[in-house]
């Protein structure tokens, strides 16, 4: 009896690791896939971005939006501490945060943006350590650079949603926010426009 325990607690342990080092292996895959597809998306922004020749600030705070294999970006983010340019979609979505991160809310042109994007290392897997001073860019689809920096970097609920969007619209020019690994909590980091 005690042998035929000891077969079965060995095998649950070895598919136990091995069900474990599948689940690292995708991790690290669909980390892979992410950061390819935002280099893939990149090199399509950058080119819409050259053949524009600017944008009047519209009355309406609508940023214009270039569509790329079938969804809409508003443009580029940049956090140079990190070594990050991420194409941002117009809007969020689950399957979309798999490819880019999104906007949650808000805009540029009326300073309340709120970008949301998954944790993957090449996402925004770093947000956690940003310092306040750290400058980030946002550039939309027709060339215009806007310039932030961070201003403190704090831990929110996930439940926080009209802290998230109410502080955001009335103080805070651009906010990025993303989940801890295992969705407990919310890195938050609130930026003023510096130009």
């Amino acid at each position: 009896m005690r042998s035929k325990v000891g077969v079965f607690l060995m095998t649950l342990g070895i598919l136990l690791i091995a069900g474990a080092a599948g689940l690292l292996g995708y991790n690290r895959w669909d980390n892979w896939r992410a950061g390819q597809s935002v280099t893939d998306i990149q090199d399509a922004l950058e080119a819409a971005e050259e053949e524009s020749s600017g944008y009047d600030v519209p009355e309406d705070g609508v940023m214009r939006t270039v569509e790329i294999d079938g969804y809409k970006y508003i443009g580029t983010l940049s956090i140079p501490s990190y070594g990050l340019e991420l194409p941002v979609m117009s809007e969020w979505s689950y399957p979309g945060l798999k490819i880019a991160p999104g906007r949650y809310s808000g805009s540029v042109w009326t300073d309340d943006l709120i970008i949301c994007g998954h944790n993957y290392e090449r996402h925004f897997g770093n947000l956690k350590y940003l310092e306040a001073g750290d400058e980030i860019a946002f550039t939309d689809v027709d060339g215009n650079v806007f310039t932030y920096q961070v201003e403190e970097v704090l831990i929110l609920q996930p439940t926080d949603v009209e802290e998230m969007a109410d502080q955001t619209s009335s103080e805070w020019d651009l906010t990025l926010f993303t989940c801890t690994i295992g969705g407990q909590t919310r890195v938050t980091v609130r930026c003023s426009r510096t130009e």
